[in-house]
């Protein structure tokens, strides 16, 4: 096996043949993510492209020689083959073109937790986080990965608490495959339902659209409300030119309108089988009309309609503690009715041990600094 650099042509072409590659792992992502350099890296069985990922380098402060090399929820290549002929190759070639150090996120998961099992450890006061739940579906894949990557050299990086630096280790998934509407629907808890109807009730409208200064409005709005930092207009302006240039059906913008008001906003990503709900926000004002449902349910549908297997709901924190603020994004996120689910998370492999330390003791001061703020 062999790792070199190939077009953003091939890349694509090889994302098209794939049924499961994560919208961080295309070309069109590399655009996204201006303050990194990207390049898209093909793995080689003889003269066959076998595998591919997108590298992100960023240079580090006082580092400025190397780069770390971070492919998001990547490489697409076989997870469940000899990890060394995959990645052995992906080091060589990034060491040698100035990397200090590759971090990766093999989008493999270990376990799941069914939507009925979540609900059983919410109600539990005994029960404060879903690695604590009994009898999780387990994946001999994913064990089998992390096993592997520990025993070549590979650090986990995934924090406790499931969000970090970089993508999270827990997330939520809806399983679509084989389900009609009607099935979905069922599978949702009471609260969701009853949401779903009222929207359609109160007339709140879900269109797809383009008017991105609308959604940041509300984005806007709800990172006031619930207290993060919003990214700016021109973010998502990239975010949907790069996507749609790569493929016009990649990234959809979903808005709900309430007599003329928007009420709550949604983006969607999508490729191959698997779509994603990237971004959400909404409005403090007529929160009873449940725009946010409404808009969740179309891109659901939505989803459905063009055959695809998955809809992901991203990033959850393990938390089960009714104490804890995050535990609402759980909760929300279940009365969907698929599943909790734990990733092998995100690993770092140290090409140069000396400049990996700085790099480290340099995050964890900028970690400090962050929590004294």
């Amino acid at each position: 096996m062999s790792v070199e650099p190939i077009s953003v042509a091939e890349h694509l072409a090889f994302v098209r043949k794939q049924r499961a590659v994560s919208f961080l792992q295309t070309p069109g992502w590399g655009r996204v993510k201006t303050e990194w350099r990207s390049e898209s890296l093909g793995w080689y069985a003889g003269r066959k492209l076998v595998g591919a990922g997108l590298v992100l380098h960023r240079p580090v402060p006082r580092l400025r020689r190397y780069t770390l090399a971070y492919l998001p929820q990547g490489p697409a290549i076989d997870w469940g083959g000899e990890l060394g002929d995959w990645l052995d190759p992906l080091a060589a070639y990034l060491k040698a073109n100035g990397a200090f150090a590759i971090r990766l996120g093999p989008p493999v998961r270990t376990h799941a937790w069914s939507a009925e099992r979540v609900k059983e450890g919410l109600a539990d006061p005994g029960v404060t986080r879903l690695t604590e739940l009994p009898g999780p579906q387990a994946d001999p894949v994913g064990a089998l990965v992390a096993g592997r990557l520990r025993e070549g050299g590979w650090l986990p990086q995934s924090p406790e608490d499931g969000f970090g630096v970089g993508q999270p280790q827990f997330t939520y998934e809806v399983p679509l495959a084989g389900r009609s509407e009607e099935d979905v629907l069922r599978g949702m808890n009471q609260l969701w339902r009853r949401n779903i109807k009222r929207a359609a009730r109160e007339g709140v409208e879900v269109t797809v659209g383009d008017d991105l200064r609308a959604f940041h409005e509300l984005y806007v709005h709800t990172a006031e409300r619930d207290n993060f930092t919003p990214r700016p207009l021109r973010y998502f302006e990239t975010m949907f030119a790069a996507m749609s240039a790569e493929a016009p059906e990649r990234i959809r913008l979903y808005l709900a309108r309430h007599q003329g008001d928007p009420v709550a906003a949604a983006i969607l990503v999508r490729v191959g089988a698997r779509a994603w709900y990237t971004y959400g926000a909404s409005s403090t004002a007529k929160r009873e009309v449940r725009g946010s449902n409404a808009c969740q349910w179309a891109m659901i549908r939505d989803a459905l309609r063009e055959g695809c297997e998955v809809y992901d709901l991203r990033g959850i924190t393990p938390t089960l503690d009714a104490g804890d603020p995050q535990v609402g994004l759980v909760q929300f996120k279940a009365g969907t009715g698929g599943e909790a689910v734990r990733n092998v998370g995100e690993w770092d492999l140290p090409l140069r041990p000396i400049a990996y330390r700085a790099f480290d003791l340099y995050m964890r001061r900028r970690e400090q600094a962050r929590r004294r703020r």
